[in-house]
């Protein structure tokens, strides 16, 4: 299923590891090259921050770049890209990023395109995933399972709904230690990254999905801390229905 020439469109600088790290390996095992065009820098907004973290801002973009380029060369990828859009922008900016994306398409010529599953992780991966179905009728698009709270629960790596083109395929024993070391050099992540698992990872070619609605009944991952009472940095507070609403704007 694995395209020659590659292009992983990353929402935030770990993904590529969570989604794919041993896919990666598989597809370059198989005589594909393999590139990344980051389109966030992974940091929240300085203003988001706290007001005594905001003055190392700077800082903290520079050290999440670095572990990206880190794990770049350990997985055999070539960034291609760089955007400095902090995270939670990018899903109010598709325009601007089909753009980016555009233009990466027309110098690197892909003969495929792997992004995150539609499954209400993460704003920014669901928006991404629309931009892949906006490629869908041009080239191949693959997405990748990333992590969701269906049933009310974290899941990594699983589909929300499967079906006869998913493809889960189990991480060897040497995938497995590569894909946990790759984690490792996110450290600036290891809070967040705590529950992705190293067993397996799920794709298929990209699914058509109703972006009106939300990828799943119950409360989504990323909204599943918005009943705390004060504005928490750590906490995204959009509606689900904004998001659908950006996405649907972006596509019609």
């Amino acid at each position: 299923m694995f395209g020659k020439r590659i292009l992983i469109l990353i929402a935030h600088p770990d993904d590529e590891v969570v989604a794919s790290c041993a896919s990666i390996g598989r597809a370059r095992a198989q005589g594909a090259t393999v590139s990344a065009l980051y389109l966030t820098n992974g940091c929240l907004a300085r203003e988001t921050l706290w007001p005594w973290q905001r003055k190392r801002y700077d800082r903290i973009v520079a050290t999440r770049r670095a572990e990206a380029e880190s794990a770049a060369t350990a997985l055999g990828v070539q960034p291609v890209g760089w955007s400095a859009r902090p995270a939670r922008a990018l899903w109010r900016e598709l325009p601007q990023v089909f753009e980016e994306v555009q233009a990466a398409l027309a110098q690197y010529r892909p003969d495929q395109v792997w992004v995150p599953a539609y499954e209400g992780g993460n704003p920014d991966h669901d928006a991404l995933n629309a931009v892949g179905f906006k490629l869908k009728p041009r080239l191949s698009v693959l997405e990748f399972a990333e992590y969701n709270f269906f049933g009310g629960k974290m899941r990594s790596q699983l589909f929300i709904s499967s079906d006869e083109t998913a493809r889960v395929i189990s991480l060897t024993p040497s995938e497995r230690a590569a894909k946990q070391n790759a984690l490792k050099i996110y450290a600036s992540e290891a809070g967040n990254l705590s529950f992705i698992g190293v067993e397996q990872e799920s794709y298929r070619p990209l699914s058509v999905y109703n972006y009106e609605q939300s990828p799943h009944q119950g409360k989504l991952g990323y909204a599943r801390f918005s009943w705390v009472p004060f504005r928490h940095p750590r906490v995204d507070f959009t509606p689900p229905a904004e998001i659908s609403t950006a996405i649907m704007n972006f596509l019609s």
